[in-house]
């Protein structure tokens, strides 16, 4: 950590070791303008408002949340709405995506079954061709 003017600052190795992320996902991030790193010279330093995007994007990303999503929800927390505004936007993004989830667990239950029922008939086929072969 440095600390300059009272503002601490994360380095690049020290946030990609607490989060389990390379400086190429940082990166990736920044170019999507949901970092913003304050650089000096070539080093760029992470204030903690960073730190908690961060957190929020990985957060978002193990909920299935697309990127745009991701940053429609954290921009809006510097509005003037605050979190308000915030909460409600991700509490539609979960419903929207339990929903998604459910209707693909659907799905695949379906699939589950079309292969029980292919298989089943299957192996009943191979076992009559088993018993006409003798």
């Amino acid at each position: 950590m440095i600390t300059m003017s009272n503002d601490t600052f994360i380095g690049i190795t020290e946030l990609t070791q607490e989060f389990g992320v390379t400086t190429r996902t940082l990166r990736f991030y920044e170019d999507r303008k949901l970092l913003s790193p304050f650089r000096r010279g070539r080093k760029r330093l992470y204030r903690p408002r960073d730190r908690i995007r961060l957190r929020l994007i990985l957060r978002g990303k193990r909920l299935g949340l697309s990127l745009d999503e991701i940053a429609e929800i954290i921009d809006l927390y510097d509005e003037t709405s605050g979190p308000q505004k915030q909460i409600d936007k991700l509490l539609e993004r979960i419903d929207a995506r339990r929903q998604a989830l459910l209707s693909q667990r659907k799905d695949i239950e379906d699939a589950l079954r079309e292969l029980a029922t292919v298989e089943s008939k299957a192996k009943a086929h191979l076992t009559t061709l088993k018993v006409d072969a003798e």
